[in-house]
């Protein structure tokens, strides 16, 4: 069946060609978990009346600078290198943000920004950026919000590079920073990629964001 990337989660999903013939010119923008047509059980609607959200309050990017962030975050992990990218709108402008911590004390941080991307392009290139300073022989977990990044890496990336950086589904998006990002990798191999929600209201986490949206604030 037809894949396609969910604009929320960054997740691919499958779509039956059935129903993209049925509805001509329709291209699925998201996954069933947030389709925009779910509706939300009573629970989550009086807890999103309520201003609830994720840890800390947190439920979408704030856009904070650098020391709002440690003013307002205190929790989640103190030991780690955290990455954040996006674009807006996407494909659009967009900027990715790695910060690398051990006991709360920032060892190294940086940013960029890309006038013409897309959201994947600046999750890769924060991912690039943060294993580019570790040691190889380093013992560190590398978190990034996509879990499309991290499948891609620890899943998938084995097979591709096997046969030749081919799969059978199309062409593999963002090949080149594919490549570099799986070398850096698997020139590491005990610093692991991991999973971590976005805007969970950790601190080092929101911390990375703040990085990657300075292009918007135009400071950190």
């Amino acid at each position: 069946m037809p894949k396609f990337e969910c604009q929320v989660c960054s997740i691919e999903f499958d779509v039956p060609q059935a129903a993209l013939d049925k509805f001509a010119g329709w291209e699925p923008k998201y996954c069933r978990d947030h389709s925009p047509k779910k509706s939300a059980s009573p629970k989550k609607k009086k807890k999103r009346a309520a201003g609830g959200g994720g840890r800390g309050g947190a439920k979408r990017e704030e856009n904070l600078t650098r020391e709002e962030v440690l003013a307002k975050y205190h929790d989640g992990p103190q030991t780690g290198v955290f990455t954040d990218g996006s674009a807006s709108p996407n494909p659009g402008p967009g900027g990715w943000g790695m910060v690398w911590v051990e006991d709360g004390e920032i060892r190294a941080e940086a940013h960029g920004e890309d006038p013409d991307t897309t959201n994947n392009r600046m999750e890769l290139r924060a991912l690039i950026e943060a294993f580019k300073v570790l040691p190889a022989d380093g013992e560190y977990k590398v978190h990034t919000d996509s879990r499309l990044c991290v499948d891609t890496i620890t899943k998938w990336a084995a097979g591709w590079a096997r046969n030749g950086w081919k799969r059978k589904t199309g062409p593999i998006k963002n090949l080149e920073l594919v490549q570099e990002l799986y070398e850096l990798a698997r020139k590491r191999p005990n610093c692991k990629l991991e999973w971590i929600a976005a805007h969970s209201g950790y601190r080092w986490n929101e911390y990375a964001d703040s990085l990657a949206t300075a292009w918007m604030r135009g400071e950190l």
